[in-house]
């Protein structure tokens, strides 16, 4: 207990150990409880230190948690950046470096400014409100990177009800709250109302939990549709070879020509690696026979479009054709994969900043969403699924949901299987369908409660089939989004603002 709470490197050491551990309550490892620990290690470790060392002890907890977690980066910059070995693990390095200094800030500004030694209870839920607010900016500030969100450590685990209520991020914050309020227990004994007050809080998001799992938050809307998802697992070396475009295509033609009927077709993000404008030919065919089978086909391709200036510009896309209409411009960009920040500076100096196809533009906010036999479907490309507010948005509209990917980026790391988490949670979060096409996995049908309905195997190439249901009505998040939660945390944090400063001028 002394290491844990006094400045020194040992502390620091144990904070970075317990963000190393957080990924391991996510998927693919899903050990729920050490997300638990891991929150309740660094609240107690913050307990008395001053600002400054409780700044570099909270940066130590997020390099630990990201070095263990975004390993997949080093996958990225090395095997398909081209960059050497030491290059690649430096630049790894400043990424998780950077990301640590969110932890940093959050627990600078706990020691500073809203720390209640003296009110566990009321720190408790302090301590709560600015790990989700922590959890938000990381989300929004610089395009964010809303990744190893610790609610999504309940996928599987009790506190997964919540998640329709309001979405992971109540996950997130309940979790915080139990973690700061194992840890103070021993001292709200001292007092049996607060020790009273203490448990309910402690036992309420556990009890709604358990009881809202599988509670159906929305309504069948029609018939079923019979779905064929194409995952071609072409290798990423090849994707934009322009010798080997038209073996791609034929992939995805024959793949669908020899494919069972169905309903509804998808192919992956980019499964057409070249501008829709020059592919206009091929999927002129594949809109023959996607109308001849009285099916909708949505595949992923490139578009150039003209600005506002009428300088053309490339988006990232999906397009539907067959028995279906409307394109969808991707919005939320991954830095130097998709765009590249600070092009002016970064373009030439290594090959990681010219990969192809990085210099796509966002998306206009407002686009209605991909119409396909009659549905609303709500699209998102990518990384796009991983960010909750942004999906609730579109989701809210939608009776099905649809995410493409090519997760090939990350190789065989563990990148793939998180961002098959979250999109999950997605489907939990809003009690629809979703539907995941990828060029090598996971490609997978998932049901409204966030359960797997069939999947693919990775690295392989083939088509899952299955049916989906459409659905109708709004759970409580899609409804209300994060609003009320977000409220509550601004009045905690106002809360314990207001009652540190008093308790300094006494």
């Amino acid at each position: 207990m002394h290491w844990i709470t006094r400045p020194g490197w040992p502390g620091n050491l144990i904070a970075l150990a317990a963000g190393a551990i957080t990924p391991l309550a996510l998927a693919p490892f899903d050990l729920w409880p050490l997300a638990l620990l891991s929150i309740a290690l660094l609240y107690l470790g913050l307990r008395e230190l001053e600002p400054r060392p409780a700044a570099g002890r909270g940066w130590c907890y997020g390099f630990g948690l990201f070095a263990a977690g975004t390993s997949w980066v080093y996958v990225s910059i090395h095997d398909y950046g081209a960059a050497s070995p030491a290059l690649a693990a430096v630049l790894t390095l400043g990424f998780v470096a950077g990301l640590g200094l969110f932890f940093a800030l959050a627990a600078w500004l706990w020691a500073r400014w809203l720390r209640r030694v003296e009110a566990p209870l009321a720190d408790a839920l302090a301590f709560a409100a600015l790990w989700l607010a922590q959890e938000a900016f990381r989300g929004w500030f610089l395009t964010g990177f809303p990744w190893l969100y610790a609610g999504y450590s309940q996928l599987d685990g009790p506190l997964a009800g919540l998640a329709p209520l309001g979405g992971v991020w109540l996950i997130s914050f309940a979790l915080a709250l139990c973690a700061a309020l194992l840890v103070n227990l021993p001292r709200l004994r001292q007092r049996k109302a607060f020790l009273a007050a203490g448990l309910v809080l402690l036992a309420t998001p556990w009890i709604a939990g358990l009881a809202l799992k599988g509670h159906p938050w929305t309504t069948a809307s029609g018939a079923p549709l019979r779905v064929a998802a194409m995952q071609g697992n072409v290798p990423q070396n090849l994707k934009w070879d322009p010798a080997q475009l038209n073996a791609q295509l034929a992939l995805y033609r024959d793949l669908s020509f020899a494919a069972e009927p169905a309903e509804l077709i998808v192919w992956p993000e980019t499964a057409v690696p070249v501008l829709k404008e020059q592919a206009s030919g091929y999927l002129a065919m594949m809109d023959r026979f996607a109308r001849e089978r009285g099916a909708a086909l949505i595949t992923g391709v490139p578009i150039r479009q003209p600005n506002e200036r009428g300088e053309p510009r490339y988006y990232n896309a999906l397009s539907v054709v067959g028995e279906g209409s409307g394109d969808y411009l991707k919005q939320k960009l991954v830095p130097f994969g998709e765009y590249v920040p600070l092009q002016e500076l970064l373009r030439g100096l290594i090959a990681f900043f010219d990969l192809p196809m990085s210099d796509f533009a966002r998306g206009a906010a407002d686009q209605p969403l991909l119409q396909a036999k009659g549905l609303k479907i709500a699209p998102y490309i990518c990384y796009e699924v991983v960010y909750p507010e942004f999906a609730a948005g579109l989701a809210a509209q939608s009776e099905l949901l649809l995410t493409v990917s090519n997760d090939a980026w990350f190789g065989t790391s563990i990148g793939p299987l998180q961002h098959l988490q979250m999109a999950q949670m997605r489907a939990l979060e809003a009690g629809r369908w979703m539907i995941r096409a990828t060029n090598n996995g996971m490609t997978a049908l998932i049901d409204p409660f966030g359960r797997i309905d069939a999947q693919l195997p990775q690295f392989e190439r083939g088509v899952l089939y299955g049916e989906v249901q459409p659905m109708q009505r709004l759970t409580p998040y899609l409804q209300w989004r994060a609003w009320p939660l977000a409220i509550l945390c601004a009045l905690l944090l106002a809360w314990a603002l207001l009652a540190s400063r008093m308790a300094r001028t006494v």
